[in-house]
């Protein structure tokens, strides 16, 4: 691809996103994702009203009168995306492949991060880790993401999600905001889960496409795996070939869905033909919801 070709899809994306992050999604991110806690600020004169605990009583014998301890939220976090480059995120039967979702999606959560003066890094991997961008802020390190997922070309073809957890558990010493955006099309990754799910603030992002799904009537059909080469010919005329495919998938799906109920992660399932601003959105809704619970 030309370069500017590649500035040409980052400034659209660019457009794109941050009209949705400036319309819906800062606000939500910021409501539904935490700082470290609280740091004290300054001391001010006691108010009727004030909690009798947070006077400071050092500043309040000096001073005769009595003045309480004012703290602030320490908001600044670090997010960290996490986003599969394998074979499998080529593919597409909408306006967009699952990778340009990857991309849009990871575009929308990182310039939401910045809007909120947040770090943002980067781990793209396939069935290694393929390129790890540290966290910065500003917008033109957002900018650099997005090309590097845009147009990084991996060297493996294959999934393997705990390549990116495990990597992520070793070098993350502080506890992140860590979006894995996946179409999850994988097995062996319960573990590595598990471990980060318990130390950072895991989100999944799941991202598939409507003919992983379910088969249409195309008679019958050449198909390859992107990830191992493996070429095969299916009768998609057939209606008990449609449908086993269509369980077996489904089965997939819940099986995920209770893995990241038992793990308590909130997770956001995406299709290559949805709103994905609005599905972000949702989710943070959702979410925002339970926290007040």
């Amino acid at each position: 691809m030309l370069a500017k070709d590649i500035i040409r899809r980052i400034r659209k994306l660019e457009i794109r996103t941050r009209k949705v992050v400036s319309d819906m999604l800062a606000g939500q991110y910021h409501s539904v994702f935490k700082g470290r806690g609280m740091a004290f600020s300054e001391v001010r004169q006691y108010q009727p009203g004030d909690e009798i605990r947070i006077i400071d009583w050092n500043v309040t014998a000096r001073m005769n009168e009595a003045y309480v301890k004012v703290f602030t939220e320490e908001r600044e976090l670090t997010v960290m995306l996490l986003v599969d480059v394998s074979a499998s995120k080529e593919f597409g039967s909408r306006e967009r492949s699952k990778s340009e979702v990857a991309a849009e999606v990871a575009a929308q959560i990182a310039f939401s991060a910045t809007a909120n003066n947040d770090r943002v890094g980067l781990i793209l991997f396939s069935d290694q880790v393929e390129k790890v961008v540290p966290p910065r802020k500003g917008r033109t390190h957002v900018m650099r993401l997005v090309s590097d997922i845009l147009t990084f070309k991996p060297k493996g073809k294959g999934t393997d999600l705990s390549a990116g957890l495990t990597y992520l558990s070793r070098v993350a010493r502080r506890k992140t905001v860590t979006f894995l955006i996946s179409d999850f099309l994988a097995e062996g990754y319960e573990q590595p889960l598990r471990l980060v799910g318990r130390k950072h603030d895991l989100v999944p992002v799941v991202i598939a496409d409507p003919l992983e799904q379910e088969f249409p009537r195309l008679g019958l059909v050449e198909m390859e795996d992107p990830e191992t080469g493996e070429r095969f010919v299916v009768d998609t005329g057939d209606p008990l070939v449609r449908g086993r495919f269509a369980r077996a998938m489904q089965a997939q799906r819940e099986e995920r869905r209770k893995l990241f109920k038992k793990l308590e992660l909130d997770h956001v399932e995406l299709s290559t033909g949805d709103d994905h601003g609005m599905a972000l959105v949702r989710f943070f809704r959702a979410r925002a919801r339970r926290m007040a619970a």
